[in-house]
């Protein structure tokens, strides 16, 4: 494993752009790979266990393919969603979840129960569950490391530092495609134009998030709950450049930032080695060549960020209803059935009708998260009519 003596890691939702990432800096630091995970059997997938002979091969709907995997890899491979949960507590891993969506949630538990470190992409582990999780960190002994790049950046910033003498949490925001437009103008906008982001390649779903706010809406509420900080002294500030990736202000005035050119291999590879720092062939920062503007988020133009402030305030289940709204309002704007405006006012519907309880069980998190969807549905057809 080359020279410094890294733990195996499991890539859940390995085919993604989180888990092809990964791969890319396994390769550089040494690390071996335990088990590679993806939700289809897609050619991408069966390349990778190609390409990883020894890795276990993890597929949650395997359809068609599902023979052609068996007869090819045999009981490397293991089908279901279940197979997740069960590669992410092999004891003694890095599990990387970089799986899309609320199914990420119960891999993410597992992976904390079995003690191991959990590198978390997945936004809904925490949105959706996270007091769940919290239980989990402190039951099962394991790490929560941040790959975004914003809690990568606030991570790093105390390291060393007492969580006592932080005052306040500063996330950046690229402003995503639309800054600067006004909500008059943001009524007529295109599902390419929504895809087009300026700074980062993601997924479609994140890609739309970052389009409305609701991803830095998500990042706040992620934050809460992973540096332990009430919503009042979380801000969110605008930064195009999205070199500095988030800032840190402690009680005597002192703030720290994390900087650099924005390239997700480098907080991947901090969650997968940290503390230690390896030697990669990462962009220097040119502070010479570099330009840094800050501005206000447009709240009205994008409501988004307000909603989840709001759905963070009440607590408890309201936070997996904002995000099960969400996704169902998104799928609806990229499948042309709703604005783009139309999202916040789906999600703003959808919390309203929704009473709030603290969840005990994974359960009490999908069964909020079901009614959400049923709800947000409803609200997306009676907006095609």
């Amino acid at each position: 494993m080359g020279r410094y003596p890294l733990k195996p890691l499991v890539v859940l939702g390995a085919t993604g752009s989180i888990g092809m990432q990964t791969l890319e800096v396994a390769e550089r630091v040494g690390a071996s790979i335990h088990a590679i995970a993806a939700n289809r059997a897609s050619q991408s997938l069966h390349d990778l266990a190609v390409e990883y002979p020894e890795a276990i091969v993890c597929v949650a709907s395997p359809g068609e393919a599902r023979e052609r995997f068996e007869a090819e890899f045999g009981n490397r491979v293991r089908f279901g969603p279940e197979a997740f949960v069960v590669v992410a507590a092999t004891p003694g891993s890095v599990v990387v979840n970089g799986v899309v969506g609320a199914a990420g949630l119960r891999p993410s538990l597992a992976a904390l129960g079995a003690g191991n470190r959990l590198a978390l992409a997945n936004k809904e582990s925490l949105v959706s569950g996270g007091p769940l999780m919290l239980d989990a960190l402190a039951s099962g002994g394991g790490e929560l490391i941040p790959v975004d790049s914003e809690h990568s950046a606030i991570w790093q910033c105390l390291v060393g530092e007492s969580s006592d003498d932080v005052k306040r949490l500063i996330l950046t925001a690229s402003g995503g495609p639309f800054r600067g437009m006004s909500a008059e103008e943001l009524a007529s906008v295109t599902i390419a134009e929504a895809l087009d982001h300026p700074t980062w390649s993601m997924g479609p779903r994140i890609t739309t998030d970052s389009a409305t706010l609701m991803n830095k809406a998500f990042e706040v509420i992620e934050a809460h709950y992973l540096f332990g900080v009430e919503y009042d002294d979380i801000d969110v500030v605008v930064h195009p450049e999205s070199v500095v990736h988030s800032f840190v202000e402690f009680v005597d005035g002192v703030v720290k930032a994390e900087i650099g050119p924005p390239d997700m291999r480098k907080p991947l590879q901090y969650a997968i080695t940290g503390p230690t720092r390896v030697p990669a062939g990462h962009t220097p920062f040119d502070p010479i060549a570099t330009t840094l503007t800050f501005e206000a988020p447009d709240r009205a133009a994008f409501p988004c960020l307000d909603l989840g402030y709001e759905a963070g305030r009440i607590g408890g289940t309201a936070t997996a209803v904002l995000n099960a709204a969400d996704e169902i309002a998104v799928e609806a704007f990229l499948a042309g059935r709703i604005r783009f405006v139309d999202i916040a006012g789906v999600v703003d519907d959808v919390l309203g009708r929704h009473t709030a309880v603290r969840p005990r069980t994974v359960e009490d998190v999908e069964a909020a998260d079901a009614e959400a969807r049923v709800h947000a549905s409803e609200v997306c057809a009676a907006l095609m009519r």
